[in-house]
This record gives structure tokens, sequence and C-alpha cells, in this order.
């Protein structure tokens, strides 16, 4: 059975870090391309970051580049999102979605709440 957990949300200062974990099980991980995507109140879901199966490739989105780091540890099969200088702007759920693009395999986690807010 598959499963993703994500960890890691709270409520943080403007300008301060959070970093999310998301814990799978029931998948070759390693053959996942891993996203982080997110949704704010009113929003539609936007893609965070993307990294592939290896971790030899990261793609942002314009909003978080230079901010966010996507990683991931295949021996422990998790995917991280370390967030810095988080703005207001940044607060919404984050979800992470593995895919595999060969055998269509596409899984979510249930998402895990950022709030940032002074």
């Amino acid at each position: 059975q598959v499963h993703l957990v994500e960890s890691g949300g709270g409520l943080v200062q403007p300008g301060g870090s959070l970093t999310l974990s998301c814990i799978t099980s029931g998948f070759a991980f390693y053959t996942y391309s891993m996203r982080w995507y997110r949704q704010a109140p009113g929003k539609e879901r936007e893609l965070v970051a993307t990294i592939s199966g290896a971790g030899g490739y990261s793609e942002y989105g314009d909003s978080v580049k230079g901010r966010f780091t996507i990683s991931r540890d295949n021996a422990k099969n998790t995917a991280y999102l370390k967030m810095n200088s988080l703005k207001p702007e940044d607060t919404a759920v984050y979800y992470c979605n593995a895919v595999n693009y060969n055998n269509l395999g596409n899984y979510w986690g249930q998402g895990t709440q950022v709030t940032v807010s002074s």
C-alpha cells in the first residue's frame, strides 16, 4: 500500500525557515520524480519544486526560486523542502507528489499547513 506522509509544517514569522519532509512507502521511490505543490485558500494548486529520481535535476517555481530547496534521500525514501526567507504569501497547504512518467504512477500526500504570520 502506498503512503506519502508530509510533516514539518507550522506557524513561522516572516523571514523564518521551515523544512518539510515527505516520508514514503509502498513504491519504488528512486524511480519517481518528487514534487512539492501548495494551495492557498481560494487559489489553484501551484507547483513549487520538482526533483528527479536520482536527485540530479531540480526545478522551482518563480515565486520560490532562491528561497526554497528541494532534496531527497533515496535510502530513506524521503523528500524534503527547505524553505527560507518565508513570506506571508507562502502561506498554504503543502503537498508532496510522486510521479513516474513510465508507469504513470501518481501518488499524493495528505498535505501539511504552513502559515507565515507575525
